[in-house]
């Protein structure tokens, strides 16, 4: 769905995310301003590069970040490779993003070998994202440092689009988080797309009966022409940013 996210989803987003990370952190603005000057140009620069040949790849780095802070914090960890890591888990499977991070990082180690973290470099990422998508800019509090430790099993707490209200809710609340921020939160996917099968049993057939989800307010709910109801997974619609 080609649907760009309010100024004020954008904007709450950063806090919640990033927040409590400044307080339980030494982060601050500007932290390479001394040690890697143009670091937060550098990434910037990589980010609009990528985006100038692929828009769909701003939703992608914000959800990147989104994953990666929802598991044990803004650490980067979602980035470590291996079997068992956090990119190995079933709700990271569609991740994009991971060669932008790459390729920013191969640039600052020419710059300024071992002194900006991937952690620091995704978090700066995912706010250029948001700036080319025509969201808000903000400052990135730097100085995070990169986890050793990334597991699978760790992400089995991220949300999922098949959660229920109650579900989520818990997992939110785990976090330190209410409902509110759990809306704000997950409407942050509305800046990029989804597939349909993610919520066509919702709109045809929800209790194998044909019927629809009787949770959606009938003056929301849209079913797609009878003649592309078998074909709808392979349809891609863009959905005007306030029909969510």
């Amino acid at each position: 769905m080609g649907v760009y996210l309010g100024n004020y989803c954008y904007v709450m987003i950063i806090v919640l995310v990033l927040g409590k990370e400044v307080r339980s952190q030494s982060l601050k603005n500007g932290y390479y301003s001394s040690s890697c000057p143009r670091a937060e140009s550098i990434v910037r620069s990589t980010v609009e590069s990528h985006f100038d040949s692929d828009p769909t790849i701003s939703p992608g780095l914000l959800r990147l970040h989104f994953h990666d802070c929802f598991v044990q914090g803004c650490d980067g960890s979602v980035l470590i490779k291996g079997k068992k890591a956090e990119q190995a888990a079933l709700a990271n499977g569609g991740l994009r993003g991971f060669e932008v991070i790459d390729d920013a990082k191969a640039q600052l180690e020419l710059e300024c070998p071992g002194v900006v973290s991937c952690a620091d470099i995704l978090a700066l990422a995912a706010r250029d994202a948001v700036d080319l998508s025509s969201g808000p800019s903000w400052r990135v509090p730097t100085g995070r440092k990169d986890g050793r430790i990334s597991l699978a099993s760790e992400a089995s707490n991220l949300p999922s689009p098949f959660d229920s209200v109650a579900v989520q809710k818990q997992k939110f609340e785990a976090k330190g988080l209410d409902a509110h921020d759990l809306v704000t939160l997950l409407g942050a996917h509305t800046i990029g797309q989804t597939d349909c099968l993610f919520f066509r049993y919702r709109l045809y057939n929800y209790t194998v009966t044909g019927n629809s989800d009787p949770t959606i307010r009938s003056s929301r709910l849209f079913i797609l022409p009878t003649e592309t109801h078998q074909n709808v997974l392979l349809l891609t619609l863009a959905v005007h940013q306030n029909s969510m």
